[in-house]
């Protein structure tokens, strides 16, 4: 008896499983293909915008090259005349920012700021002092392409958009690794192959497959970093832990005002751990007048000695030999904008001033006396900074032409990932009905355990996901679930 009972067991237990397997294969599709719906549009979005990003500096050069380039000469004039002669045109503006030629044919950039909040390059030949033109900091391509990117040019609406469209990108991605992996004969027969003569949907699925699995760590980093710049789960949570502490510095009064102000516009000049970080503050220079004119009233001696001793601000070219001293060969001077503002040199990866993350460095200089008020060097970054460092760079493709090129190859195969994506359901979509065509749901008893925890601490982790998920569900219970003609339709 017991040896009749063996094979029909065994044949239950088979069929028990293989129902088990297709079911969870069928629902993971599902939520693969759901997110895709969503994520598909951002992501093309994401990678032509990147494109552009990454060709900023040769697009912007064939624009500007007439107010860029500048004929080499024996000597140059000190950065002070070049300035007078900016705010000699420009009497209205203030400087904010100064980029130094990186090399002898080009020439120095100096930002200057209207009081409409308006900013401007305006660019200087650094052998006579020459104004050349200016280049409207908001006409960049790479200022627009950005804003796209970044924000879809709606603002934090479309920033939230876009962490959504990102954090639903890495559950597409983890369940799409788990419909890439092989399980049984079907999904072995495409696995790392390409097959050729089975027709465009088996072709367009092996393509789509294995490019997107094989990139999908590649894929995975790009979501990262660029998530770790939006703003609920960068801003509140992952930038707000990873900023570096300004309570570190040592008798340093902090202003009101973070490092992010020194950025111009969406331009990211700043590095990202330093963003949410204050600033520090030159000493109060007018307050400390102020007290001494009262006393000066009454002593004359301490009047004698306030005449003698009273500080006046350093000179740009006093801030660029110290820069000089302190090692810094390409960076950015930002000015001081107030009587407690403080000179700031920076050559960082966020901003392209320098290609190795391990030499990042922010330095703060008293406008008054010269003192280092605080200098911020990868030594000084957390992992998460340290990572960051390096992946924008990385991200931006600033590292190396080599870089560049992958890059461009990383984003041309995203773009044909979304795109092969659409493909498959339009060809498999049911023709002539006027439903979604979503993949067909298997119904079998009991949870899947490892699927749901999976989902649930994605949700957790990436929470514009976690409540997208939630919207979503609640809906489909409220509507779709209720009225039969959606329910056909969207299932």
């Amino acid at each position: 008896m017991s040896k009749i009972n063996q094979p029909v067991n065994k044949a239950s237990s088979n069929s028990e499983e293989l129902a088990r397997s297709k079911s969870r294969y069928f629902l993971t599709w599902r939520w693969h293909f759901y997110a895709g719906l969503f994520v598909i549009p951002f992501m093309l979005m994401l990678s032509l915008t990147g494109l552009v990003m990454l060709f900023d500096d040769e697009i912007e050069f064939s624009r500007y090259q007439s107010v860029l380039e500048v004929r080499p000469e024996a000597t140059t004039i000190t950065i002070s005349r070049q300035i007078e002669n900016v705010l000699a045109a420009y009497p209205d503006a203030m400087v904010t920012q100064l980029i130094p030629a990186k090399s002898s044919e080009l020439a120095n950039r100096f930002s200057i700021m209207f009081e409409s909040g308006k900013t401007v390059f305006v660019t200087v030949n650094p052998y006579n002092g020459d104004i050349i033109g200016t280049i409207d900091r908001s006409d960049s391509w790479y200022e627009l392409a950005n804003d796209i990117h970044g924000t879809l040019l709606l603002g934090d609406w479309g920033d939230y958009l876009i962490e959504i469209a990102a954090s639903l990108g890495v559950i597409l991605l983890v369940t799409g690794v788990y419909l890439w992996l092989p399980r049984d004969k079907a999904s072995k027969a495409g696995f790392l192959k390409i097959r050729m003569t089975s027709g465009p949907r088996i072709l367009m699925r092996d393509l789509h497959a294995n490019i997107g699995g094989l990139l999908s760590f590649v894929l995975l980093f790009f979501f990262i970093s660029g998530l770790a710049w939006a703003s609920v789960w960068g801003g509140k949570f992952v930038q707000a832990w990873s900023s570096f502490p300004a309570e570190k510095w040592d008798d340093v009064p902090l202003s009101t005002q973070s490092h992010a102000s020194m950025n111009h516009g969406s331009e990211e000049e700043i590095p990202w751990n330093l963003e949410q970080t204050l600033m520090p503050e030159s000493h109060d220079h007018a307050a400390m007048l102020a007290a001494g004119a009262g006393a000066m009233q009454h002593d004359t001696k301490m009047a004698h000695d306030m005449n003698i001793h009273t500080e006046v601000k350093l000179g740009v070219d006093q801030i660029l030999a110290q820069a000089k001293t302190l090692g810094f060969t390409l960076f950015k001077l930002n000015f001081p904008r107030s009587e407690t503002g403080v000179y700031t040199l920076a050559a960082n990866t966020m901003s392209g001033d320098i290609t190795d993350p391990r030499l990042d460095r922010t330095t703060h200089i008293d406008q008054y006396s010269g003192r280092v008020l605080a200098d911020v060097t990868w030594n000084e970054y957390n992992p998460m900074a340290k990572f960051m460092a390096a992946g924008i760079a990385l991200h931006q493709g600033d590292v190396s032409v080599v870089n560049k090129i992958v890059n461009v190859f990383f984003c041309l195969a995203f773009i044909f990932i979304a795109i092969s994506g659409a493909v498959m359901w339009w060809i498999r979509r049911p023709a002539g009905k006027k439903v979604l065509g979503a993949p067909p749901r298997f119904e079998h008893e009991g949870v899947w355990k490892v699927g749901l925890i999976t989902i649930v601490s994605l949700s957790f982790m990436l929470p514009m996901a976690g409540g997208t998920i939630a919207l979503v569900l609640f809906v489909d219970w409220l509507v779709f679930s209720r009225v039969n003609k959606l329910k056909l339709a969207l299932n």
